[in-house]
C-alpha cells in the first residue's frame, strides 16, 4: 500500500492532495481510452456515414478555440477549478445519457460536440490543480499524471474486448461508466484553499487579464508555436499509423504491440520524472521532444522495418511525454497562478486542439496520393517547432512572465530551479 501511495503521487506530499488528483486523471483518461478508439465506432451503429463521424469527432477540436480558453479565463476569476470541474463532468453525464437516446445526425452532431466538448476541458483546469501542487505542495507530476496513461491502455483493452463480445452499441454504455467515475473522481477533487482569490473584481479588463498577458508575451507565444507544433504533429500518426503498418503487411498483434510501447515508455517516463526534471529545465525538455519528432517521424516517411519500429515507438517517450512534461512545468515557473487555468487553457486548446486538427485534416488530404511520405508533413512541423523550442529557450530567464502580488507558497523539489 505505501508503494500504491508513492507512485499516486502521495508520496512527495503527507496530505491526501496528489491522491486525489491522480484518481481524476486516471477516471478521465480511462474515458479517453474508450472515446477515442471506440466513439466512432458507436457512431457508425447508429447509422453516420463517414464524413458525418469525422465531423462530430473534429469539430470539438476546432470549437475549443473559442471556448476552453472562455472556462479557462472564468476558472481563474472565480479562483476555483474543482467547482468548474464539476459542472463540466456532470455536463458530460447529462450528454453521454441524451446520446442514449437520440436518433438521427442532427441531435447526434449537437449532442456529440457537446460531450467531447465538456471531457475535452476538463484537462487543463485539472492540470492547472497538478501544476498548483506541484508549486505549493511539492507534488511529484509525473507519478500522478502516469495514472492517466495506465487507465487509458486498460481502456483500450477491455474496450475492445467488449466490443467485440457485445458490438458497437456496448461503447456508449462504456463510455457512460467510465464518466461517472469521472463525475465521483471531481467531488472528491481538492477544494480551493483561496475561495475566490483569483478573481478580479470590478468590470473585467481585457488588458489586465491572464489571456492577454499570455498572448501579449513573446516567450509564451514561442512556447506555445514549439508544443503546439510538436503535439500536433503527433496526429498523422494517430490517424494514419495503424493504417500504414498494416498496409506493410504487419499483422494486428504487432500493430497493437508497436501502440503499446509507445505508452508503456510514456508511462515509464512520468513514473521516473523527478530525477530528469532535477537536471533538466523545462524548455529543455521541450526541445528534446520536438528532436525526438523530428527523428521519428522523418524515419517514419522512410519505411522503416520493424526492428526500427521498436525504437521509433519508444520515442514516444519524449515527442509526447517529455514535451508534455516540460509544458506542464514551464506553466508551473513562468505563470502566476491567477493566470494557470488560461495558459493550460491556451496549451491545451493550442497543441490538442487546433494543430491537430490542422495536422490531420493535411495528412488526411495527402495520404491517399502519397502513403508513407505523408510523415514528411509531421517532419516539417516538427522542425518548425523545434526552432520555436530553441528560441523560446533563449529567451525565457526562468522567472514568471509578469509579477503577481501575493505568489508564495513551496516551490516543488522536482520542479527545475530558476535561472539567475
Amino acid at each position: 500500500m505505501r508503494a500504491l501511495y508513492y507512485l499516486l503521487g502521495g508520496g512527495a506530499t503527507a496530505g491526501p492532495t496528489g491522491l486525489r488528483i491522480a484518481s481524476f486523471f486516471g477516471a478521465l483518461f480511462l474515458t479517453y481510452g474508450v472515446v477515442v478508439p471506440y466513439f466512432p465506432v458507436w457512431l457508425h451503429t447508429r447509422g453516420l456515414d463517414p464524413l458525418e463521424i469525422s465531423t462530430v469527432t473534429a469539430a470539438p477540436l476546432f470549437l475549443r478555440v473559442l471556448v476552453t480558453p472562455g472556462v479557462g479565463m472564468l476558472a481563474d476569476r472565480l479562483g476555483d477549478y474543482r467547482r468548474v470541474v464539476v459542472v463540466l463532468a456532470w455536463m458530460a453525464m447529462a450528454m453521454v445519457l441524451g446520446l442514449s437516446m437520440a436518433a438521427g445526425y442532427g441531435p447526434i452532431l449537437v449532442l456529440g460536440v457537446a460531450f467531447l466538448m465538456c471531457n475535452g476541458t476538463m484537462l487543463p483546469l485539472v492540470e492547472t490543480m497538478a501544476v498548483r501542487g506541484v508549486r505549493r505542495e511539492g507534488l511529484d507530476y509525473g507519478r500522478m499524471r502516469l495514472w492517466g496513461s495506465v487507465t487509458f491502455i486498460i481502456a483500450n483493452f477491455a474496450g475492445g474486448l467488449a466490443i467485440e463480445a457485445s458490438g458497437g452499441g456496448v461503447a456508449l454504455w462504456l463510455i457512460g461508466f467510465a464518466v461517472l467515475l469521472t463525475v465521483v473522481a471531481a467531488h472528491f477533487l481538492p477544494r480551493s484553499d483561496e475561495g475566490a482569490a483569483g478573481s478580479v473584481p470590478g468590470r473585467f479588463a481585457w488588458r489586465s487579464s491572464s489571456v492577454a498577458r499570455l498572448v501579449g508575451s513573446p516567450v509564451f507565444l514561442l512556447f506555445l508555436v514549439a508544443i503546439g507544433c510538436t503535439h500536433g504533429a503527433h496526429a498523422t500518426f494517430y490517424t494514419f499509423g495503424a493504417l500504414y503498418w498494416q498496409s506493410q503487411g504487419l499483422p494486428a498483434v504487432w500493430v497493437g504491440t508497436l501502440w503499446a510501447i509507445g505508452v508503456f515508455a510514456e508511462v515509464l517516463l512520468f513514473a521516473f520524472s523527478a530525477p530528469i526534471v532535477r537536471r533538466f529545465s523545462p524548455l529543455q525538455l521541450i526541445v528534446a521532444g520536438a528532436v525526438a519528432s523530428v527523428v521519428r517521424w522523418g524515419a517514419m516517411a522512410l519505411d522503416p522495418p520493424l526492428a526500427l519500429l521498436v525504437p521509433l515507438q519508444a520515442l514516444h517517450a519524449l515527442t509526447y511525454g517529455a514535451s508534455h512534461l516540460g509544458a506542464i512545468l514551464f506553466i508551473s515557473r513562468a505563470v502566476p497562478h491567477a493566470g494557470m487555468g488560461s495558459a493550460q487553457a491556451l496549451y491545451s486548446t493550442i497543441a490538442a486542439g487546433l494543430m491537430v486538427g490542422v495536422v490531420g485534416l493535411i495528412s488526411g488530404a495527402l495520404y491517399g496520393r502519397i502513403g508513407g511520405l505523408v510523415f514528411l508533413v509531421p517532419t516539417i512541423v516538427a522542425i518548425a517547432g523545434c526552432a520555436a523550442a530553441v528560441l523560446a529557450a533563449r529567451r525565457w530567464d526562468g522567472e514568471p512572465l509578469w509579477g503577481e502580488g501575493g505568489e508564495s507558497g513551496r516551490v516543488s523539489p522536482t520542479a527545475p530551479a530558476r535561472a539567475g
